[in-house]
């Protein structure tokens, strides 16, 4: 087993990531303060894993909450089964939330706890690489709102982060290939020997090899932990963390949330974020098709919709949370492994953007 720690001050916590930590008795009981848990889950990561999390806390009092999965259900609606589980159970305040499953899961689950009698504990246990590489560490929950993806939510920390690498083994390889767009992302903005690193590996990745799945779960927490340590609420250089999710999320949005999964809306937004820094002078073609061809190699969309145009970007990229005294603000790319947030940028340079023909320009790379 690997330990990083996000430092925090007196909210600092572990991540632990390994094999079978699902079975880790004193690994859990050591982070629960309280007799009772409630373990929120959906129908997909049930029948896989909890079971064996239930043998692993069978000396707690434990509630299952199971919910529906999938990113359309990430609302008020289902947030309150959660508070239904909570209250019906006659959960107290020294009750301990853990989330067992991908993103969705971990940011409802976390904003429960936030929000149930004011705040309890919570633990999270990711089991999408998308969750374990970026989602679960850093505190961010919340859900969705048919205007905008996450802007109701809270910066909530949990006890622990729990990764058990094992989960991967079960993961469909469009939602790994998802989670690698998250992995990618910390190579373009921070770490550009990290790209290198993946560029070497990443068939071994898709092919779940053990020691390189574990290696880039490791970099990429570190990555992460290094910059919520140095910025918890996104005030300055966290928000670097949003490469590509402007775009992103303005397609997830458009096209209804589950119908694009979120690393694939980011992968295609990530391209338009390349070529926005790339038309801006600030990354040359071949730095931009490098970063694109990883990419394509891990999976991944890199055009958006054919269906989305200009205006329909612009709708939605209108409500994103760093639009800030009504300008809109874009994370771009300085140079590969640096990034940068700034709206000070020309509005014919962001239009042009929106009007590439990704799809031709993607079939241009591809026979070169």
């Amino acid at each position: 087993m690997q330990t990083l720690k996000v430092e925090l001050g007196e909210r600092s916590y572990p991540i632990h990531i390994g094999r079978q930590l699902l079975d880790d008795t004193e690994l859990l009981a050591q982070r629960i303060r309280g007799r009772q848990v409630a373990i929120v889950t959906n129908e997909t990561v049930a029948p896989l894993y909890l079971h064996r999390l239930l043998q692993s806390l069978r000396d707690f009092s434990v509630t299952p909450i199971v919910l529906p999965d999938g990113e359309s259900y990430k609302n008020w609606e289902t947030l309150q089964l959660i508070f239904d589980g909570l209250l019906q159970a006659r959960h107290e305040r020294s009750t301990t939330v853990v989330a067992l499953g991908g993103g969705v899961i971990g940011d409802m689950a976390g904003y429960a706890a936030a929000s149930y009698q004011r705040g309890v504990d919570f633990i999270q246990i990711p089991t999408t690489l998308l969750s374990q590489v970026d989602s679960s560490v850093g505190g961010k929950t919340g859900i969705n709102h048919p205007l905008g993806k996450n802007m109701i939510g809270a910066f909530y920390q949990p006890r622990a982060v729990i990764i058990d690498t094992e989960t991967l083994e079960t993961l469909p390889g469009r939602e790994l290939s998802a989670g690698l767009a998250e992995v990618i992302k910390y190579g373009l903005i921070c770490d550009e020997p990290f790209l290198g690193w993946l560029e070497e590996h990443v068939e071994r990745l898709r092919a779940l090899d053990p020691e390189v799945l574990a290696e880039a779960i490791h970099l990429s927490c570190a990555a992460k932990a290094r910059v919520v340590g140095a910025d918890e609420r996104e005030s300055g250089v966290r928000a670097t963390l949003n490469l590509g999710h402007t775009f992103g999320h303005a397609i997830e949005t458009h096209q209804g949330y589950g119908v694009w999964l979120h690393g694939e809306a980011v992968s295609a937004g990530t391209v338009m974020a390349l070529e926005m820094s790339r038309q801006l002078g600030w990354l040359t073609v071949g730095q931009r098709d490098r970063a694109v061809r990883l990419l394509a190699r891990a999976g991944l969309p890199v055009a958006p919709p054919a269906n989305m145009t200009a205006d329909d970007f612009m709708q939605y990229m209108a409500v994103d949370k760093k639009v800030l005294n009504g300008q809109l603000r874009l994370v771009l790319l300085k140079h590969l492994g640096e990034a940068v947030v700034t709206g000070d940028f020309p509005a014919d340079v962001l239009q042009a953007t929106l009007g590439v023909d990704y799809a031709a320009l993607t079939q241009q790379l591809e026979s070169r």
